[in-house]
């Protein structure tokens, strides 16, 4: 038919690209997580201090940044690191590990809707799985922050648990599970379908094969994606996480809105991009090595698209 072909019409011509179903090692996504989080620890925590700030906190990424580096150094920086490889070892594992192997399990590449059920599904137990070390990393990243006579001082993550559990009981571990769980699910919905289907179109309707500029640009796009989905769930999880005070979920949206209006939603978007869109892009060029490496020793050909 005259006009079927797509770039007599001006559109870009599809490739032909099949990625295979590789049943890769569960711990591959925690791993890759752990080596991101090395990387974008500091701003994760500039981050925190933004969404708690109170007083006379210095209101802006740059000064949150400076005041911690002028009165903590760079050990401030990495204030909860423990905590925060923790979060990954657990959280990140497993959201990442079930979303692997659910793809892996089927028979043929699934659909963008269906990336995006699957990823939700990993997301929610991901998100329950990684609570305690979530808190645990809230609330040490925001200690610093808090009067000396309100600090925690947890000295590590293990401390910390141990601490949390006989102070406040075993309920303080799952203190904000389900704004947790449910930014878990929009996370890993936004974060690893988006990019799965960003890197799918880039190499299907661009030049680009499958490689490090493609994994680049899919994974800063799927982070600029899970930023904006994810930020007002994320502004909750916090205050959450960091209050001394239990408060139910809608008071605690009711008493903010009402102090912030509905700027409360985004508040931090710009360090909480800055923060998961290099975290975003390091996860997944870190698991795209993982996986390279993988098939590298098991003598598993690379997929290779079909130009035509």
């Amino acid at each position: 038919m005259p006009g079927s072909d797509p770039s007599k019409r001006g559109l870009p011509r599809k490739k032909e690209w099949t990625p295979k179903n590789i049943r890769y090692p569960f711990w591959f996504g925690g791993s890759a997580s752990c080596f991101a989080a090395c990387v974008t620890h500091p701003l994760d925590l500039v981050k925190v201090r933004l969404q708690t700030r109170h007083g006379n906190a210095p209101s802006t990424m740059v000064g949150t940044f400076i005041h911690v580096f002028q009165t903590a150094g760079i050990r401030g920086l990495y204030s909860g690191l423990s905590a925060s490889l923790l979060r990954q070892i657990t959280y990140s594992t497993t959201r990442f590990g079930i979303y692997e192997e659910l793809k892996s399990a089927q028979k043929s590449p699934a659909s963008f809707p269906t990336l995006i059920a699957m990823a939700s599904t990993s997301g929610f137990i991901g998100g329950v799985a990684g609570n305690p070390a979530d808190v645990l990393n809230v609330r040490m990243q925001h200690d610093a922050a808090l009067p000396v006579e309100q600090r925690r001082n947890y000295k590590n993550a293990v401390e910390g648990l141990i601490r949390m559990t006989k102070e406040e009981g075993w309920k303080a571990l799952f203190r904000g599970v389900w704004p947790n769980s449910m930014r878990a699910v929009l996370m890993t919905a936004s974060q690893l379908a988006s990019y799965d289907g960003f890197k799918s179109l880039l190499i299907q309707y661009t030049p680009l094969s499958d490689n490090l500029t493609t994994h680049f640009s899919a994974s800063f796009l799927a982070g600029f994606v899970a930023t904006t989905v994810c930020s007002p769930v994320d502004v909750i999880k916090t205050r959450v996480m960091s209050s001394h005070e239990s408060k139910g979920l809608a008071t605690l949206m009711r008493d903010v809105y009402r102090v912030e209006g509905v700027g409360w939603m985004f508040r931090g978007w710009v360090p909480s991009f800055i923060r998961l869109g290099p975290h975003t892009i390091a996860t997944f060029l870190f698991l795209e090595q993982h996986k390279k490496i993988y098939r590298s020793l098991k003598g598993i050909d690379e997929p290779v698209p079909a130009t035509p």
